[in-house]
């Protein structure tokens, strides 16, 4: 492929992808998953000159430090004692000059980045399709088919109209397979000055920014950079440094805020995770997830949880979303294995596939697994493409045909793609107003009710992300927990209200058998001005009565 045909093709790629996520962004009003309403909460508030806080505190693990320093749960709530703060230092560009109440100024940066993962895709494409020595008409339809499927694929085009970690992320870890294949395929001595070990630790360093799989990533390259055949120990040695130090500059600052907020370099409750049995843990405020405790429960559910982290990662995150493509590739995949070409993309897809399924067996199915699993839907796709690619070629030997039809498989992917893309969109964005509408209105019906909502004064909810950013109030995380836990929170705050929305572990079943139910006095709000939208449930709230 000539450099013409090269940017011919990327700029392609680029341009549809661009379009197809603008049209998705357009269809979602409101960041229905809590993390993408957390990031967006905390950019409005940076631009606002509040600094990185969040108005909801949903983890009671971590605190952090008050205004004397001292260590301590409370408000203002400094954000990311667990989660990553890319999302928002890039959201925060746009909305500087469009304003900080637009929740579509947000958008411009994950759909302009969403856009550069096909274009990512169609590099690996086109370097298996060289690596395997395919005729040029075969490879620029692998390498193309690549591009395009990535660019209507739901799973690829969803994240990419919301603000959260899924995209920042899968772009920086695709972009470091990418330039680690290259190194490794040729390293030319490692020199410091190396652009291409300059660019990897960028791409880790930004990786790292986004999502804590990050480590993963760079263990995979570390073991392949140190089992490089053919390079000596030095040039070994500088293929793991350099990248090391230039990823390491890139999130020091953010370690260093870390360490002064919060005491510690170390990504509050992630690592307790692993401890999980409900996953409703992560909103505990007596009774976290500890090791004493998951070792109480067994083997059998050890076994059992890791068996449904499996199933829900392979299936719910990889090959539904992605059919029937994604299919084809997880069925190809053998074939592809031995490829240099993907060999830094399948180790670091298998890694973190196995230690998010491994290690965090119940919280993966909370979404942990989801937000990191651009690497292995991009692999699939690959995979799947060039499964069909030899399967064509090879019925095309059989039955000697005359005419090339690779074109038919990335055909036959990209129309499905479509199709799912057509009908998965619409019914998302659907839903994402539908939450909007419904939270929104809390601060409507609470003042109607002659009791308004005050920024000041907390409210306890088992979505407190959505009511603290909807309604621009503080709000405290339910715990799945006695109510004397509720209780205790509420004194400890000061708040006055319970929200909950549809079931949440025990409730709200407690409230009808908790011996200290008596202190959550019902509330019936006024309804909506607009009405409730259809098909949902009503909130329940509570009054806390006992002081």
């Amino acid at each position: 492929m000539s450099r013409r045909e090269a940017w011919a093709s990327a700029g392609l790629i680029f341009l549809v992808a661009l379009g197809v996520r603008a049209w998705a962004a357009a269809q979602i009003p409101f960041p229905i998953p809590e993390d993408a309403t957390y990031y967006w909460g905390v950019a409005r508030n940076l631009v606002d000159g509040n600094g990185l806080t969040s108005g909801a505190l949903w983890s009671y693990v971590t605190p952090a430090r008050d205004a004397s320093g001292a260590l301590s749960l409370g408000f203002p709530r400094p954000a990311f004692e667990i989660w990553l703060p890319l999302p928002t230092l890039l959201a925060a560009v746009p909305m500087l000059l469009l304003g900080s109440t637009a929740y579509a100024a947000t958008l411009a940066v994950p759909v302009l980045l969403g856009a550069v993962l096909p274009v990512l895709a169609w590099r690996i494409g086109a370097d298996l399709a060289a690596e395997r020595g395919l005729l040029p008409g075969r490879a620029l339809t692998l390498a193309l088919g690549s591009g395009l499927v990535s660019a209507l694929a739901l799973p690829l085009v969803l994240p990419s109209a919301l603000l959260d970690s899924t995209v920042p992320f899968g772009v920086a870890a695709l972009a470091a397979c990418v330039l680690a294949t290259r190194l490794l395929c040729a390293p030319r001595g490692a020199r410091v000055r190396d652009p291409r070990l300059v660019g990897l630790g960028l791409a880790l360093g930004l990786a790292a920014l986004s999502r804590n799989e990050a480590i993963w990533v760079a263990l995979a390259w570390a073991i392949l950079a140190l089992s490089a055949g053919g390079a000596s120990r030095p040039v070994r040695a500088r293929l793991v440094l350099v990248p090391a130090v230039v990823a390491l500059a890139v999130v020091a600052p953010w370690l260093v805020r870390q360490a002064i907020t919060f005491g510690s370099v170390l990504p509050g409750q992630a690592i307790t995770n692993a401890w999980s049995i409900t996953g409703f843990e992560i909103f505990a405020w007596k009774e976290p997830a500890t090791l004493a405790g998951y070792l109480a429960v067994g083997p059998a559910v050890w076994l059992g949880d890791r068996v449904s982290g499996f199933s829900h990662n392979l299936v719910n995150v990889l090959t539904l979303p992605g059919m029937p493509i994604a299919a084809v590739g997880l069925a190809g995949l053998p074939w592809v294995t031995r490829s240099r070409s993907l060999r830094m993309l399948m180790v670091s897809a298998v890694a973190i596939f196995a230690i998010t399924t491994l290690a965090f067996p119940v919280q993966t199915t909370w979404g942990t697994y989801l937000h990191a699993a651009a690497p292995a839907q991009v692999l699939l796709i690959v995979s799947g493409l060039a499964a069909l690619d030899a399967g064509l070629a090879w019925v095309g030997r059989r039955r000697a045909w005359t005419r090339p039809v690779a074109w038919l498989g990335p055909l036959f992917a990209g129309a499905s793609a479509l199709l799912i893309l057509g009908l998965g969109i619409p019914s998302y964005g659907a839903n994402a107003a539908a939450t909007e509408a419904r939270y929104a209105a809390l601060a409507g019906r609470f003042a109607a009710l002659g009791d308004p909502l005050e920024p000041a004064v907390p409210v306890i909810a088992n979505h407190p992300i959505w009511v603290a950013e909807a309604n621009r109030v503080r709000a405290l995380a339910l715990p799945d927990e006695p109510i004397s836990s509720v209780l205790e929170i509420a004194r400890t705050f000061g708040a006055r209200y319970v929200i909950l929305d549809g079931e949440f572990g025990g409730w709200p079943a407690r409230v009808a058998t908790d011996p200290d139910a008596r202190c959550l006095a019902p509330v019936t709000l006024p309804p909506p001005a607009a009405g409730q939208p259809p098909g949902t449930t009503d909130f329940a709230v509570y009054r806390v009565a006992c002081p």
